[in-house]
Formats: structure tokens, C-alpha cells, sequence
């Protein structure tokens, strides 16, 4: 990938920040953790210790601890969340409304809750925000096998699908039937999101963006989709696969929804809530 440093705009750095744990996690919150320690097999649970009182969060002096690596990391986010924010601003026009990625250490407070940096990328609709861990895209390429700046722009495209899924109000079908399952409204809900991310692709494989995409890129990002398939990920959680807990779409299904993406940089291509 081709891409060049920005002004940080389309980022809001937490970096440092210190969540104190004597915080209400909310009713959102609580079932957020229970969710995710259920669908994956993970016990997310820790992150509900401690829990009495409004939560706080500071600066904590000396606390952020950075290097040239990891700041050219915040600017490559900058630069994905800034192109991808572009490609549907000329997509939706005036329906696109602009957010930020709020870039957090270990702990973050969002309006859908309080989360540990386990929990992994994630958009929260109350607060129209996408959050992000830095340390998540070394997790992602060592302990998940997906590396290359492509998929790590497949992970930030993603979350800002959600964004546009919340603009266009799709995200409703979720709340309508929060069943898990492989034919549930949270799986097509992900695999439109991969869609989506695979419009951007285009986009960028077109010339059409600021970031130009070289060749194998693309496979990257492919990999990135297959490596975080719920098949996979409860296989390498539990040993075993449970279809009935699926909320994201099996490394298959990602894949393939993603490479549609990619091939049309169509949107109304990546109906997934009429896929058999």
C-alpha cells in the first residue's frame, strides 16, 4: 500500500488515558461482555470487576509509552479512516456524516459501554465512534496469521462499514432479532460490513482514493477476512465449531463478501440480508 501522512483529523488519541475501574458499565455495556464471552468462548469477564460508581478517566503522567513504529501506525489509521470517510462522502454525498477513530490503551469508556482492548476493534452506535486498539494489528498478524497493511485497512474499512450501516439505520434489523446464528441478522449484518470494506478496496484498487493498493494487496486483505471467521476463532477458543453462535460469518462467508466488494465497489451488490 501506497499511502501519505494527514493531520490526524479523523483520529481522537486516548492513548495514555486511564480508565478508573469504579465505573457503572450500563446494562448495554453488561451485555456487550456477555455476548462476546458467549458467541466466542472467551471469557471477557474481567472487564466487569471492580464496577461501583461513575466511571473516570485521566491523564496518567509518563503512562503512554510510544514509538516511531507505533506513531507511524496512528498515522497509517488516520490515513485508511480519512480515505475510506472520502470514498462514501462520493458514494452518499450529503447522507455521509464524517466520524473519528478514537485510539485507546488496554481500557476505553464508549457510550455502549466500557471495553478492554480483548474485545477488538468495535463501532458503537451511541456515540457514532470506532475504536481501536493499536495492539490489536500486531495480534491480528501473529496470532491470527493475517499481516500486511492491507489487512490491517480491511479491519479500519470494516468498523466504518458499521458507521454506514448505522447512517442508513440497517443496523436496526440487529435490535428487530438479536438471535446469533448462522442465518441471524448479526451475520449479515458483519458480512455487509465486509462488503462494504470491499467497496473501499475498489475504490483504492481503481485509483479513485489518495491510497493506492499494490499488487497483493488484495490477498491480504482475504486473508485478514478468513483469519477472524467465527468458524475459526471458536475452533482455536473452544476446538470446536457452533454454527448456532455465529455473529460475524464463517472465514468463507468473509471472504466472499469481501471480494464482492472489491470486485463491483457496489454497495447495493452487498445485500447480505437477502444471501440464501
Amino acid at each position: 500500500m501506497r499511502w501519505q501522512t494527514g493531520d490526524r483529523s479523523n483520529i481522537e488519541d486516548l492513548r495514555g488515558r486511564r480508565v478508573m475501574r469504579g465505573g457503572t458499565l450500563g446494562v448495554g455495556g453488561i451485555l456487550l461482555v456477555a455476548a462476546l464471552s458467549y458467541f466466542t468462548g472467551i471469557d471477557f469477564s474481567s472487564v466487569l470487576n471492580d464496577v461501583s460508581g461513575p466511571a473516570q478517566s485521566e491523564v496518567a503522567p509518563g503512562q503512554l509509552k510510544t514509538s516511531p513504529q507505533e506513531e507511524r501506525m496512528v498515522d497509517f489509521v488516520d490515513a485508511v479512516a480519512r480515505d475510506t470517510q472520502d470514498t462514501w462522502e462520493r458514494l452518499l454525498g450529503a447522507r455521509y456524516q464524517r466520524t473519528q477513530v478514537r485510539l485507546f490503551t488496554d481500557v476505553v469508556e464508549s457510550a455502549c459501554g466500557m471495553a478492554e482492548s480483548a474485545t477488538g476493534p468495535f463501532y458503537c452506535p451511541g456515540d457514532q465512534k470506532v475504536y481501536l486498539d493499536i495492539g490489536f494489528f500486531a495480534e491480528l498478524s501473529q496470532r491470527f496469521g493475517a499481516s500486511g497493511e492491507f489487512a490491517l485497512a480491511y479491519v479500519i474499512a470494516h468498523e466504518f462499514g458499521h458507521h454506514v450501516q448505522n447512517l442508513q439505520g440497517t443496523n436496526k434489523r440487529l435490535a428487530e432479532d438479536p438471535r446469533p446464528g448462522l442465518n441471524s441478522a448479526s451475520v449479515a449484518l458483519e458480512l455487509q460490513a465486509d462488503c462494504y470494506a470491499g467497496v473501499w478496496g475498489h475504490a483504492a484498487a481503481q485509483g479513485r482514493s489518495k491510497i493506492q493498493l499494490d499488487p497483493g494487496d488484495a490477498e491480504d486483505g482475504l486473508r485478514a477476512a478468513a483469519a477472524i471467521g467465527d468458524d475459526r476463532l471458536q475452533k482455536m477458543a473452544t476446538g470446536r465449531v457452533a454454527p448456532e453462535r455465529f455473529t460475524h460469518g464463517s472465514s468463507a462467508q468473509r471472504m466472499e463478501w469481501f471480494r464482492r466488494g472489491m470486485e463491483t465497489g457496489d454497495p447495493a451488490r452487498c445485500n447480505t440480508f437477502g444471501r440464501p
